[in-house]
């Protein structure tokens, strides 16, 4: 199947809610939607909003009435899940529930996308990548509340007829990622600040991509889940390249941050995280057509330029983006 980009005709004047639209990966994607032409709604607890009260998702359904939902909104790092784990459930898990059941009293919505993780697969120690039929699961509390998530999605597609699909993708980075005890904004604060950072587990293997990337498949997702109901299922949206270390990044950004950065290995042990070595991308690949257009390397190159720039370069480097996956054969 030939690459595929995002089609304007298709987003143009269309009604499209976005929750957790002030986040990193929200952000992004709200701006890629109004370039798009979408008319974009947003709900998101920095602008008031709270997924666990099910009245004001209700409310903002009943005002949005979006034809495509995306659902981003979410507790969204390891540490967060040890630090208070019944919030990560709480709005991980039954916020989810919360925004699928006020999409059940729409007529409105074609397409749904739920964002969960690559972590809600149960680490087997699998040696290749995982698909999407592998067994869910989770070892500490972020993980397994992603794991939960996957089934209220299900559930919701299964018995209910919602047109949901869920898309897995991790260890997204890219300009404006301000999440802390992530390595690459912990990596340009520190880049910013000339203090020296320590990192955690610099042998651990994660498979690293641009934020833009999997976004994209999102869009595409949507635009096949609106006329075919087929696509309401799992996808994973995963670099193709084979996960780098820890390590290798952080010399990577130090290499590109003028000056470079004093980077310095933690003495103490980090907590367990699940190692999942990589996912299996090729349903996007054959039924959607979506491949990542951006290496590693440009990926981080992307990074240290947003942080750098004199001026915000958001939509410059999605239309390269674009520019770069319609130009690929």
């Amino acid at each position: 199947m030939p690459r595929a980009v995002p089609d304007p005709a298709f987003w143009s004047g269309r009604r499209v809610l976005v929750t957790g639209h002030t986040g990193f990966k929200g952000r992004w994607l709200t701006l890629w939607l109004e370039s798009l032409g979408a008319e974009v709604a947003g709900f998101s607890r920095r602008d008031g909003g709270d997924v666990t009260n099910a009245a004001a998702v209700r409310a903002a359904v009943a005002t949005a009435r979006p034809e495509v939902v995306f659902h981003l909104a979410s507790l969204a790092t390891v540490q967060l899940g040890y630090e208070d784990p019944a919030a990560v459930y709480a709005v991980n898990v039954v916020g989810t529930a919360n925004v699928l059941q006020a999409l059940r009293e729409t007529q409105d919505v074609q397409a749904v996308i739920g964002v969960t993780s690559d972590k809600c697969y149960l680490d087997q120690g699998a040696e290749r990548p995982y698909r999407e039929d592998d067994r869910l699961g989770g070892y500490d509390p972020y993980s397994s509340s992603k794991a939960a998530q996957e089934l209220v999605i299900a559930a919701f597609r299964d018995s209910l007829g919602l047109p949901v699909a869920s898309v897995r993708a991790g260890n997204v980075i890219g300009g404006g990622d301000e999440t802390p005890g992530r390595l690459l904004p912990d990596l340009i604060r520190a880049g910013q600040s000339g203090e020296p950072i320590e990192i955690r587990a610099p042998d651990a293997r994660r498979p690293w991509q641009h934020v833009l990337n999997p976004l994209e498949g999102y869009l595409l997702l949507a635009e096949r889940l609106a006329g075919d109901p087929a696509f309401a299922t799992a996808f994973n949206f995963g670099p193709d390249e084979q996960p780098q270390t820890v390590g290798w990044i952080a010399e990577r950004v130090s290499a590109a941050w003028p000056g470079g950065l004093d980077v310095r290995s933690a003495e103490h042990p980090p907590r367990h995280e699940a190692a999942i070595p990589s996912i299996d991308s090729t349903r996007a690949h054959t039924r959607l057509g979506w491949a990542p257009p951006w290496d590693l390397a440009a990926a981080i190159d992307m990074t240290v330029e947003w942080h750098l720039a004199d001026r915000d370069v958001s939509l410059e480097q999605i239309e390269r983006h674009g520019a770069m996956t319609a130009a690929a054969p």
